[in-house]
């Protein structure tokens, strides 16, 4: 009873000694549990639970590695939504007619146009300052690797504790992982093989085909692999909490090599890159 009373009057003085300058000292939150959402992309949801709000998140690949194709689903979604979302397009390479055939409400997107990486990071850090957009996404995808390689660490790191706490997502694309331990989900991209249309069919009568042994292209799959997260769904932590002794910040999942696999949503006749 003794020690109970000696914790509270400890705390207390703690409490007010750190009074005007630290919020809530003791109010701790697992900073690896987040609140997730759809990526727009059922097979990439099952692998990773979805885009963490409040969070960073890195999704890196070579050209034609399917990039653009989660950036529009993600939008999409999050636009479907209702949500208001910005992209900041470092290299004025958005092609909106494309993201309005993805689905993408474009009456809910803003979207930035800039010629060069350093612009792009100046409105970024002003726009996830201001506040009030489901999702916050920075294209470098166009942006040469050598280029992004030298942004700061810190700067990343005042992206990452701005979007704390809010229900934003911040979603980088790149040709490589460049934010290190500040980003909470990173997912590498690569294209597998083409998929063509066998030689011999033909379509109202024309036998073109056939008769050249021509193909056409219809697509190829996409594969998006884990290398790093430390996202927990924080009703999946509060399910595992209330049936069983969880050992606080452990994902069973994150031993496991997590590789996804989903076709490309972009519209063939405008695909980019």
């Amino acid at each position: 009873m003794a020690a109970a009373s000696s914790l509270a009057e400890l705390r207390a003085k703690i409490e007010l000694d750190l009074r005007g300058r630290v919020v809530s000292p003791f109010n701790y939150r697992d900073r690896n549990v987040f609140e997730v959402v759809s990526t727009g992309i059922p097979s990439l949801d099952a692998v990773v639970g979805g885009l963490p709000r409040g969070a960073m998140t890195e999704i890196c690949g070579p050209p034609c590695s399917g990039r653009t194709s989660v950036l529009l689903s993600a939008l999409a979604a999050r636009t479907a939504e209702g949500e208001t979302c910005a992209l900041i397009d470092a290299r004025d390479s958005f092609d909106p007619a494309v993201a309005s055939a993805s689905g993408v409400a474009l009456q809910q997107l803003l979207w930035v146009r800039c010629q060069n990486a350093d612009q792009a990071l100046r409105a970024t850090d002003l726009l996830i300052q201001a506040g009030g957009f489901g999702m916050v996404a920075v294209d470098l995808s166009d942006v040469a690797p050598k280029i992004v390689r030298y942004v700061p660490l810190n700067a990343w790191f005042r992206f990452r504790r701005a979007v704390e706490d809010t229900p934003t997502i911040l979603m980088v694309m790149e040709q490589e992982a460049n934010a290190k331990t500040c980003a909470s989900l990173v997912l590498k991209l690569e294209a597998r093989p083409g998929e063509w249309s066998e030689a011999g069919s033909s379509r109202g009568g024309c036998d073109f085909l056939r008769d050249s042994m021509g193909r056409l292209f219809r697509g190829f799959d996409i594969g998006a692999d884990v290398v790093r997260t430390r996202v927990q769904d924080v009703n999946e932590v509060m399910a595992m909490n209330e049936f069983s002794s969880r050992v606080a910040g452990f994902d069973s999942r994150s031993k496991q090599k997590r590789v996804a696999s989903f076709k490309t949503a972009t519209n063939w006749s405008g695909f980019r890159r």
